[in-house]
């Protein structure tokens, strides 16, 4: 998965930022660019990101509303995951990573993996009792 170009991430910073859908306009209203971009060209960079998945619309009217399909957490784990991916050392890239982060991300962390092990023997639990 590639990044975000600069007007994607403002356009799904601005529906991440919102509470409700959003049309086009409300969008163009909401960037803070230098120059401001042409609504023909917030519409069809948005209509690329709804072809991506990343956004979905319903016509009200003669306007799409759109909204975000997953959060911005689920995109920057996307974008980890792929990033550790083009590791050929997962080890060496997780150890890094890991020694970049401060004493609070460590012990969040670490709860993460401690729930997720949990979750993953319970899983196992449940697979081998269905024999």
């Amino acid at each position: 998965m590639q990044r975000f170009g600069d007007l994607e991430a403002a356009i799904m910073d601005a529906v991440w930022g919102a509470e409700e859908p959003l049309t086009v306009r409300a969008v163009l209203e909401r960037l803070d660019r230098d120059p401001v971009p042409a609504f023909t060209t917030v519409q069809t960079v948005m209509n690329i990101l709804h072809g991506k998945g990343w956004l979905d619309r319903r016509m009200d009217g003669r306007a799409y509303w759109y909204w975000a399909t997953t959060g911005r957490e689920d995109y920057v784990a996307r974008l980890m995951r792929d990033a550790l991916d083009e590791s050929t050392d997962r080890s060496a890239a997780l150890a890094r990573f890991v020694d970049g982060m401060d004493v609070e991300e460590i012990s969040e962390l670490s709860e993460r993996l401690a729930a997720a092990r949990a979750r993953q023997a319970a899983d196992r639990g449940t697979e081998g009792g269905r024999g």
